[in-house]
């Protein structure tokens, strides 16, 4: 009896504090690092979405661009700016009920190498699935996302937590195919104008070349070396967890600390005099 009584203990802590099965809404910490060597590449803030998998956030070999509006199609405003002034709108239209948001580097700008921040969001589990870009800098419009709106699962059908990190590495690294690699209008270099651009009219394609940029002085102040990067390297990883609402915490911790005082106490009982 003893066993039963610590298992029920333990289950109804375990339910409480959040550790085991989640169903509804749910607070999950979304960490980005840029895991990318010293003086390489940065990233923009991370911007990305928990929904049910409708979004398509782009093709691999398809136009990344609208017609006559290439400057301003959700992507692309990823790739060429970091920005998600577009890429977030178009995510809340298509799925109303998704939560949708961004994680910054630690000072509200790009993840230079080796920084790390997170946000924590409020997320309904039934949004299973994680769509997400970032523009990689210094470039003209390369970035990372995920081309299949359902690859990557967070949870599984009953509510748990079931993908912990997504990990890209520098042959994950899309470019956008809409502008051409010029540094004079590249992001993130001191001699770049962002806002000035050459359409390239290409298509979505992978391309890990950031050759053009080399030698060149971010606006982090290093000179950035794209030598230091190879196909393998993990460049950037996106941590998930969940984050006990305190009062849960603070409810669990009474009732096991309750519960397993009661039973030290008959256990003393039972102790000879």
């Amino acid at each position: 009896m003893r066993h039963t009584t610590k298992g029920l203990v333990l289950g109804s802590f375990i339910a409480l504090t959040g550790t085991a099965t989640f169903a509804g809404v749910v607070q999950v910490q979304v960490t980005a690092q840029n895991l990318a060597p010293a003086n390489s590449l940065g990233f923009a803030p991370l911007h990305f979405g928990f929904g049910n998998g409708t979004f398509d956030s782009f093709d691999n070999g398809t136009v990344a661009f609208n017609t006559g509006d290439i400057a301003t199609a959700p992507i692309v405003t990823i790739a060429e700016g970091g920005s998600e002034s577009t890429w977030l709108p178009a995510f809340a239209a298509a799925e109303p009920n998704a939560t949708i948001g961004s994680v910054t580097g630690p000072t509200g700008g790009p993840f230079v190498p080796g920084a790390v921040n997170s946000a924590v969001f409020s997320v309904d589990t039934s949004n299973r699935y994680f769509t997400f870009g970032s523009m990689a800098v210094p470039s003209n419009d390369r970035f990372v996302g995920n081309d299949d709106p359902r690859a990557f699962p967070v949870f599984d059908p009953s509510g748990n937590l079931v993908l912990n990190t997504i990990v890209q590495k520098t042959r994950d690294i899309w470019d956008a195919g809409s502008e051409t690699d010029e540094p004079a209008n590249a992001a993130f270099l001191v001699i770049g104008t962002n806002s000035q651009r050459v359409n390239q009219n290409g298509v979505v394609a992978f391309n890990s070349d950031f050759s053009a940029y080399n030698g060149l002085t971010t606006a982090a102040g290093y000179t950035f070396n794209s030598n230091l990067l190879s196909a393998n390297d993990d460049v950037l990883r996106i941590s998930f967890a969940i984050v006990p609402e305190p009062t849960s915490a603070a409810a669990g911790a009474t009732i096991l600390a309750s519960i397993g005082g009661s039973w030290l106490l008959r256990r003393r009982q039972r102790q000879p005099v």
